[in-house]
């Protein structure tokens, strides 16, 4: 007798029903996550000069996702204990609560604002089946607003809860599973950092826009003084020049009968009306830097010093030796004669005449884009705490000369305006070496 085999087993209706139902809900939230993605690029890639649709379109897109007839943002405020919502999607006819929900005490919602410190959820699946509290309690607060059923996620910014996203169903009972609580959380997190990132951008330009018109104030006393004190010191000129002359002649007309005693005092004031005299000529000069019209033009070098050694007094126990061959420098005549004019006349100041014989060398070497220049000086060096000092306007190592203690001050405007640097390097008793550099171009 041959025996048939048994039928093979098959799944029954009930597990087939159960094994869609997890497929399902596998695709749903596969979806979802798919949707979150979506929002989280547009939020990286946006303009955040209209923050306000972004986060409204977002709302709508979570909202619609999860079957929610109201998706909402709230911020709180603890300091005067209230809540505000700030944001509000729903959907063609569902009634709008955003402009009852301002300033809405907290007290009035402890259960989830105790979910909320804790990073939690706070989830009312039906709200009929809270308790009746009084005019103050939950239900009292979310009833007349129509919610049968809502679930509202903490936001939470540098570890600190600011407020929370809300989705409230009102036609039916609205059911999340673990899962989608996660991916509302996550969603929570984007808003969090995109407000922030929109903090951080607003925070920036009202810097830069602050910045800027610091930068425009200072321009304009910059300009207002500087030109104040070309005006000032250029009247201040022609009496100088009156009171020099009339002492000088009435030094000349009684030289014969003063003694050199009684004319000391009167050389000490023409030394002093000289001093004045150095000290506007300085200041003119400082505040014409950057007002000259004149056109830039190829400046050879050699031709430059040549003519500022020839103005100059040289004592004769210094030698001044200038490197052949200078480069031709695009740029302004005035300026650059003031460069090495300054820094010669201040070899020339503070050579050391106990020397048998004081020296200076001008020079310079070639780099890439610029040319570094340097004037050397064996004179009576810088002691180390005046190498930024004497870059300052009316800075001067000693006050029995009659310079204005400008020169320096100078040649640093003018190096700044042309973008180079100014350096130095020194020792006691042993001299100085000036270094600068400028662009090959001239350019500013």
């Amino acid at each position: 007798m041959i025996k048939k085999d048994p039928k093979p087993s098959t799944c029954s209706d009930t597990e087939k029903q159960t094994q869609l139902e997890k497929d399902k809900i596998i695709e749903r939230q596969l979806r979802f996550q798919d949707l979150l993605i979506s929002i989280s690029t547009t939020y990286i890639n946006a303009d955040l000069s209209d923050i306000d649709t972004l986060i409204n379109t977002s709302l709508q897109q979570i909202g619609e996702f999860v079957a929610s007839d109201r998706s909402y943002i709230f911020s709180y405020n603890f300091k005067d204990n209230t809540t505000s919502n700030t944001y509000e999607w729903c959907p063609t006819g569902i009634a709008p609560e955003i402009e009852n929900l301002q300033n809405v005490p907290i007290d009035y919602i402890p259960q989830w604002i105790e979910a909320h410190q804790k990073g939690e959820a706070f989830y009312v699946e039906d709200v009929s089946q809270l308790p009746k509290d009084g005019k103050q309690g939950l239900r009292a607060v979310l009833e007349p607003q129509g919610i049968k059923s809502l679930i509202t996620i903490p936001k939470i910014k540098n570890g600190e809860l600011i407020g929370f996203i809300g989705f409230d169903a009102v036609k039916k009972l609205n059911k999340y599973t673990e899962n989608e609580k996660d991916i509302l959380f996550v969603y929570a997190n984007m808003l969090v950092n995109v407000i922030k990132r929109k903090e951080n951008e607003e925070r920036i330009k009202a810097q830069k826009k602050k910045k800027e018109e610091l930068l425009q104030s200072l321009s304009i006393q910059n300009e207002e003084l500087s030109e104040y004190a070309h005006v000032v010191s250029h009247d201040l000129k022609a009496p100088l020049i009156n009171i020099h002359t009339l002492i000088s002649w009435f030094m000349d007309d009684h030289k014969a009968t003063f003694t050199e005693n009684d004319l000391k005092p009167l050389h000490q004031v023409l030394f002093n009306v000289e001093k004045m005299d150095f000290l506007i000529k300085g200041i003119l000069d400082y505040s014409t830097i950057d007002k000259l019209e004149q056109q830039d033009k190829l400046v050879n070098l050699n031709t430059l010093i040549a003519e500022i050694l020839q103005t100059f007094l040289i004592p004769k126990h210094i030698s001044i030796t200038v490197q052949d061959n200078l480069p031709n420098l695009y740029g302004n005549t005035w300026r650059f004669k003031q460069i090495f004019q300054n820094l010669i006349q201040n070899a020339i100041k503070y050579s050391d005449k106990d020397k048998a014989q004081g020296t200076i060398e001008l020079g310079y070497t070639e780099q890439d884009a610029l040319f570094q220049f340097y004037v050397k000086d064996n004179g009576v060096g810088i002691k180390p705490e005046y190498f930024e000092k004497i870059f300052k306007v009316f800075t001067k190592l000693e006050s029995s000369s009659s310079s204005s203690g400008i020169g320096l001050s100078i040649v640093k405007k003018i190096i700044t305006f042309y973008k180079g640097t100014l350096w130095l390097e020194s020792e006691e008793g042993s001299g100085t070496t000036f270094y600068f550099t400028l662009p090959k171009s001239g350019s500013h």
